[in-house]
C-alpha cells in the first residue's frame, strides 16, 4: 500500500511540475498541418512544440490515452489551436475539396509511428541483454552434423536444455560486460546475435536447422525462443519520477555516439524506466584555474544538457535508448536523467 501512495505523490507532483510549466510552441509553429507519409510524432510535435517529449500535454492525453493513443494516418489534418488559454493539438478534417478521401479501418501499420520504426526494429526483434543466470540455464548447441566446427545457413544443429516449445530461435552468446559506469557491477551481457534457427525434432536433444546465420555460428553457443517482433505506438513523455543514470555503452562496442545512436544506460524496469520515456543527456564539465598561490586547480562545472534520448526497450537492470538529439557527441558515464 505505502508503494502504491508513493506512485501517486511521485505522479501528482508530476502532473504539478508540468502545470507550473507552460508549453513553449516552436518558433514559427503552423496553425495546421497535413500528415505525410514519412512523419513520426516526435517529428510532427517538434513542428509545434520546442519540447516534443510534451507531446501527450499538447494532445491533452490523460493516462489511458498514453497506453492506446489514438492514431494518426497519412492525410490527416493536425491543427493548432487554444483552449482555457493553453495550446493543444487535435486532428481537423480535411478542406473540401483539397485532399481525397481516406478509408482508415482498412490500412493496416500504416498509421504514423513516434520515432523512426527502422532506427530500432533489430533490437525489438533480437537478444540483447542476459543475466548470469540465464546464461547457466540457457539451451545451448552441443554438436553439429558431420561433426562440423562452423556452421551457417542449411547446418543442423543437435541443442541440449530446450524446455519450451518454440518453432523458431535465435542463435547467440555473451558479449561484452554491461558494467556501470560509477560501480563498475556488470549488470548484464550484451547479446551477440549470431542467426536464427529452426526447430525439426523436439527432445532431450533437440534438432534445429539453421535458416539465417549473420555470422559463423559454434559449439557452445546459445539459443533463446524468439518472439515475433512487436514496434509498439510509443508515446513520447516525460517520466512522473525522478530517472537518474549514465550512459554504460553504445551499441556496437564504440566508444562514443551522436544523433540516431543506440545506448543502453544503468536503470532499467526497477528503477521506473518504461518504453516511451524521453530523458536528456548530460554532459560533465571542468575548467582549469590557477589559484592566489598560483597553482593550476580543477573544478566541475555545471552540468550541461545536449541531447536527448527516447527509450525503446527495458530490461531489470538495464534499459536500450535511441538518441534523438545531440548537439556534441555523447560519452560513456555521462549522466541521463529527466529533461
Amino acid at each position: 500500500m505505502s508503494r502504491i501512495i508513493s506512485a501517486l505523490i511521485l505522479a501528482v507532483a508530476a502532473v504539478t511540475a508540468f502545470a507550473s510549466e507552460p508549453l513553449k510552441l516552436a518558433d514559427n509553429a503552423p496553425d495546421r498541418y497535413m500528415v505525410v507519409k514519412g512523419d513520426t510524432l516526435w517529428g510532427i510535435s517538434g513542428k509545434f512544440l520546442k519540447e516534443p517529449w510534451r507531446w501527450p500535454e499538447i494532445w491533452r492525453l490523460n493516462k489511458d490515452q498514453i497506453k492506446n493513443p489514438h492514431l494518426i494516418y497519412p492525410g490527416d489534418i493536425v491543427l493548432l489551436d487554444y483552449a482555457d488559454g493553453r495550446p493543444r493539438l487535435r486532428l481537423g478534417k480535411p478542406l473540401p475539396g483539397r485532399l481525397s478521401p481516406k478509408v482508415h479501418e482498412e490500412v493496416i501499420g500504416q498509421e504514423i509511428p513516434a520515432i523512426p520504426p527502422q532506427a530500432i526494429e533489430p533490437y525489438i526483434s533480437q537478444p540483447l541483454v542476459v543475466d548470469a543466470n540465464e546464461l547457466i540455464d540457457a539451451p545451448r548447441i552441443i554438436g553439429t552434423e558431420e561433426s562440423r566446427v562452423i556452421m551457417g545457413n542449411g547446418d543442423e544443429i543437435f541443442v541440449l536444455g530446450v524446455q519450451e516449445d518454440h518453432p523458431r530461435w535465435y542463435i547467440y552468446r555473451p558479449g561484452t560486460p554491461l558494467k556501470d559506469p560509477t560501480t563498475q557491477e556488470v549488470l548484464g551481457y550484451e547479446a551477440v546475435y549470431l542467426g536464427t534457427a529452426q526447430m525439426k525434432q523436439p527432445g532431450e536433444v533437440a534438432i534445429m536447422e539453421i535458416l539465417g546465420a549473420r555470422e559463423e555460428v559454434l559449439k557452445g553457443d546459445l539459443l533463446v525462443p524468439a518472439e515475433p517482433p512487436h514496434l509498439s505506438a510509443y508515446v513520447p513523455r516525460r517520466a512522473e519520477q525522478d530517472i537518474v543514470g549514465q550512459v554504460m555503452s553504445v551499441y556496437g562496442g564504440v566508444s562514443a555516439g551522436g544523433r540516431n545512436s543506440v545506448i543502453t544506460i544503468n536503470q532499467g524496469s526497477q528503477a521506473g524506466v518504461e518504453v516511451g520515456h524521453v530523458l536528456g543527456m548530460f554532459g560533465k564539465r571542468s575548467t582549469v584555474f590557477k589559484d592566489k598561490e598560483g597553482r593550476n586547480q580543477t573544478m566541475a562545472l555545471p552540468e550541461e544538457r545536449y541531447g536527448l534520448v527516447f527509450v525503446f526497450r527495458t530490461f531489470d537492470r538495464v534499459a536500450y535508448a535511441l538518441v534523438m538529439e545531440a548537439s556534441r557527441p555523447l560519452a560513456i558515464g555521462d549522466a541521463v536523467r529527466n529533461p
